[in-house]
């Protein structure tokens, strides 16, 4: 069976301290159990969680969503946001398998990255690593006002804006995020084709902003 993996990367630097990232935690707990009835995302979603602050750690790899179990999420220090693009390349270099002459490999990855403020290292490298490993659809999301839009404009031309960074927008924006793997999910079974972009993808509610 071909996996569809998903990856979340997930701002969780001091700044995101108190409400923002418990919104996270409640906002990936909401992801979970509507993914969880949804026959389609059953069968084919995988999920794994990147974390970064000082550094950038996998702190769930790439798991069948009826394994998935909730990582502990903490926030303090920087936004090492080069850096978790580098780690995500590598991971999806290892964890997906690739189509070949023999064999159809898995769909191509589908990203969610949020972040609240500017990154904290050099994202050029990252963004070249990611550019290599061919994914499918990337969404970057700046979740309150000190999120720097344009530099998640370098990473992916899919970026979402959250006005605030409070527990109904970040919410709003997991309950797109499911909806949006549930809808994947369900298509690529239908066309067999990979999603790709923002068109491909349910339209977000009104908390969740499409920066043009």
């Amino acid at each position: 069976m071909r996996k569809l993996p998903v990856y979340l990367l997930l701002d969780t630097s001091g700044s995101m301290n108190g409400e923002p990232i418990e919104s996270v935690r409640n906002g990936m707990q909401t992801l979970l159990s509507a993914l969880r009835q949804d026959p389609h995302a059953i069968e084919s979603a995988w999920l794994s969680v990147i974390t970064f602050s000082d550094t950038a750690k996998q702190v769930t790899p790439l798991t069948e969503l009826g394994q998935f179990q909730m990582p502990a999420i903490t926030a303090s220090g920087t936004t090492s946001m080069g850096a978790a693009l580098s780690l995500l390349a590598e991971r999806v270099g290892q964890e997906v398998a690739k189509t070949t002459a023999d064999q159809k490999g898995d769909w191509k990855p589908i990203v969610f990255m949020m972040t609240d403020g500017d990154p904290t290292d050099d994202l050029a490298a990252g963004i070249a690593a990611i550019k290599a490993a061919k994914l499918g659809t990337v969404i970057a999301c700046a979740a309150g006002p000190n999120a720097n839009v344009r530099e998640l404009q370098r990473i992916t031309e899919s970026v979402v804006r959250l006005d605030t960074a409070d527990s109904n927008t970040i919410r709003a924006f997991f309950k797109w995020v499911s909806a949006s793997i549930a809808t994947t999910s369900q298509k690529i079974d239908l066309t067999k084709k990979d999603a790709n972009g923002l068109a491909d993808l349910p339209p977000p509610p009104p908390e969740v902003n499409v920066v043009l």
